[in-house]
């Protein structure tokens, strides 16, 4: 490789002298280097700079698993990808592939070989395939490993280097303050070749964490990220990256190190020939989520994990009021950043990142109704003994079935609801496959497993799929032809760029509603939600309609008069009032 521009090289050298103080800051920089950009690759001469340029309105994302596809013939990658070219190829852009590796639990995230696409799916080839028409987003699966892998394997027999690649403790140590997602043991006592060691494992005990505070353990994981973007992956997400650094007596959780870690990555990134883009994903209150923004120079985007418990307690509660609350106080990503939007994912809904957004009373609400429509709640221990809801087990399709009054018959038109918020939000939105698939609850899966968060991570038959989608009346066809369509109408308006401009409307508690208003100014939408199942109406001197103006709502292609009569909503019903129809 040629020689790396100095700016690189400066950049590199600030973020070595942070983390490993006591190392040859020189010589790490030059390995940080030829890891990340191997012989036959190379940085570029200048770093990209941030900009709102990585994607566009045009972006949307699927989450799913390599197999949430299944027909017992066929390899489950080739299944996904037949479905995403069949029924999604003019609706999302982007698909993240959740943990491709084989694995020994955890649906993927005990990995035991960073190297290789587990073979039940099929191989990179698959991978590469997928990321030739899509934006494949994988797991850097980053904090921990597998109890049963190559790497921990070696560990307990002493084989260099892997006999420093994890992090130990002592039980006397004091561990009081460690946040913990979790209720299992923090520390699990193993036999080595070393003798009795104590191995931390923030989430279970199959899943051992590293220690980052060995170079070696980050250049490897460097050398990883090259693997991924040499086979088409285009967006990396930092697993659990919140934990990454540890130390006793501390909270071991957003350290100091963990952010210079990201803000490195940040900088391969950004000098990277391909346009890579760092999401991170950090379950954690909304203030500690927005940290990893950094100064810009940190992740390219996060999740936006209080949306959705919040937007799920809107559904439940017919009222906007918390959800309202917490976004007219939510700043605009940063220049080069973006949120990703959801309500559902493989994981349960967090409940962390509402602390101090919803009232007990609330919470306990949403609880009592989330187990009322089939789900479970799974807890965290607290420091100091007890336990608080940590997420909610359900698939988000069955948490629509009704409201705290209970059941009804309005769960499309609430559940479409909830994702049309979600799509009309500043950022990039992502759905769910078994979301957009109108998905209910595994319990078998749980069941079977003894997992709760199995009850959303269905494997669906494909020609039993299939044919469900070719019934119109099904929920599943109907579902994935609505939000298809209402994704097609977003992608074209300007004003739903990720970055565009946004502001929060003061209306009727039942309403949620934005302003949005494209970069170049050209476009307005004003993205109105009832949230309840009530008939409301407003006026449009509330939303300030510019007279003048043609307005239409997009979803409905209704005309809207600036000086006309009050803008009814039925229940659920969702208007995107653009003056570019």
């Amino acid at each position: 490789m040629t020689t790396p521009p100095q700016t690189l090289r400066m950049k590199l050298a600030d973020l070595v002298g942070r983390i490993y103080p006591d190392h040859d800051c020189a010589h790490l920089v030059a390995r940080i280097v030829e890891a990340f950009w191997p012989e036959g690759s190379h940085p570029r001469r200048r770093a990209r700079m941030p900009s709102n340029r990585l994607w566009s309105a045009a972006d949307s994302m699927v989450i799913t698993y390599g197999n949430s596809i299944v027909d017992g013939q066929h390899k489950p990658l080739d299944l996904l990808n037949d479905f995403l070219h069949r029924f999604l190829a003019d609706t999302v852009s982007s698909v993240h592939i959740l943990p491709f590796f084989p694995f020994t639990s955890d649906d993927g995230f005990a990995v035991t070989d960073y190297r290789s696409v587990n073979s039940s799916l099929g191989d990179w080839s698959d991978i590469s395939r997928i990321a030739r028409d899509f934006r494949v987003m994988s797991d850097l699966v980053l904090n921990h490993v597998s109890s049963q892998s190559t790497w921990f394997n070696a560990y307990r027999q002493g084989h260099p280097p892997y006999d420093r690649f994890f992090f130990e403790a002592d039980p006397e140590d004091d561990l009081s303050t460690v946040v913990r997602p979790r209720t299992s043991p923090l520390l699990r006592e193993v036999e080595t070749a070393m003798g009795t060691r104590h191995v931390w494992c923030t989430f279970s005990h199959d899943q051992v964490d590293l220690d980052f505070r060995n170079p070696e353990v980050l250049l490897e994981f460097l050398r990883i990220m090259r693997l991924h973007v040499d086979n088409g992956i285009r967006i990396l997400r930092l697993d659990a990256v919140a934990f990454l650094w540890k130390e006793p007596g501390t909270p071991s959780i957003h350290m100091p190190q963990t952010h210079a870690i990201v803000q490195l990555m940040r900088v391969l990134c950004d000098f990277a020939v391909e346009p890579v883009v760092l999401l991170t994903e950090t379950n954690v209150p909304n203030v500690e989520n927005l940290s990893y923004f950094g100064n810009r120079n940190e992740a390219h985007a996060v999740y936006n994990f209080s949306l959705p418990p919040l937007i799920l307690h809107a559904m439940l509660s017919g009222s906007a009021r918390h959800l309202h609350r917490w976004q007219t106080t939510m700043p605009p990503a940063q220049l080069g950043g973006a949120y990703l939007n959801f309500t559902a994912s493989h994981d349960g809904i967090g409940m962390r990142p509402v602390e101090g957004l919803l009232p007990d009373e609330e919470i306990g609400a949403v609880l009592g109704a989330i187990r009322a429509f089939g789900g479970e709640v799974s807890m965290r221990t607290l420091n100091g003994g007890g336990e608080a809801p940590y997420e909610l087990n359900i698939t988000w399709f069955d948490a629509m079935k009704g409201s705290f009054a209970g059941e009804d018959g309005h769960q499309i038109e609430r559940f479409l609801c909830s994702q049309s918020i979600v799509m009309a939000l500043e950022g990039v939105p992502a759905f769910y496959i078994h979301a957009l698939l109108a998905t209910p609850n595994d319990h078998a899966g749980v069941e079977r497993t003894g997992v709760k968060r199995a009850i959303n991570r269905h494997r669906w038959d494909y020609p039993t799929l299939l044919a469900l989608l070719e019934d119109a009346d099904s929920p599943q066809a109907n579902v994935l032809r609505q939000m298809r369509r209402r994704i097609a109408i977003r992608r074209a308006q300007p004003a739903f760029h990720p970055n565009a401009t946004q502001f929060t409307l003061h209306l009727d508690h039942r309403l949620f509603g934005l302003w949005r208003q494209s970069l170049d100014r050209d476009q307005s939408i004003f993205a109105l939600h009832n949230v309840s199942a009530e008939e409301v109406s407003v006026s449009p001197m509330a939303i300030n309609l510019i007279g003048g103006e043609t307005w239409v709502d997009l979803l409905s292609g209704e005309t809207i008069s600036p000086t006309g009569p009050d803008i009814p909503f039925a229940p659920y019903q969702c208007r995107w009032i653009s003056n570019r129809g």
